[in-house]
């Protein structure tokens, strides 16, 4: 469950956040984190998909998930990879499709994840 806190904080701030938090997390687990880091390094590397389309399916699932740091860093990293703000939508409009009307409810915090990291840039 979310506090006040954290439903309040702009996206580009929970980024921030949710990096320093990453990298003391890092710090206590070193071998942990590294193979995360690993794994999604690999995971969003170019193969029979381009990592933007990838960024775009971590987007979908970060919503359909639930997760508002998932959300602020895929959004950021879909836009890093490329995508357009219309293919985010778009990408939003399939995690609607899976998740119903939660996922309508996430789909917003990342609309305005996305508004946040575009005029942050």
């Amino acid at each position: 469950m979310c506090n006040a806190t954290t439903q309040t904080m702009s996206y580009p701030k929970r980024l921030e956040k949710f990096e320093k938090n990453a990298h003391s997390l890092a710090t206590a687990q070193p071998s942990v984190m590294k193979a995360f880091w690993g794994l999604h390094a690999a995971s969003v590397s170019p193969g029979a998909l381009d990592s933007k389309t990838k960024e775009l399916i971590a987007l979908a699932i970060s919503v359909f998930a639930r997760c508002d740091d998932c959300i602020a860093h895929h959004t950021k990293d879909a836009l890093d990879a490329g995508a357009t703000k219309e293919e985010i939508v778009d990408a939003l409009g399939v995690a609607v499709l899976m998740g119903g009307g939660t996922s309508v409810v996430y789909a917003t915090h990342a609309m305005e994840a996305l508004e946040q990291l575009i005029k942050s840039d």
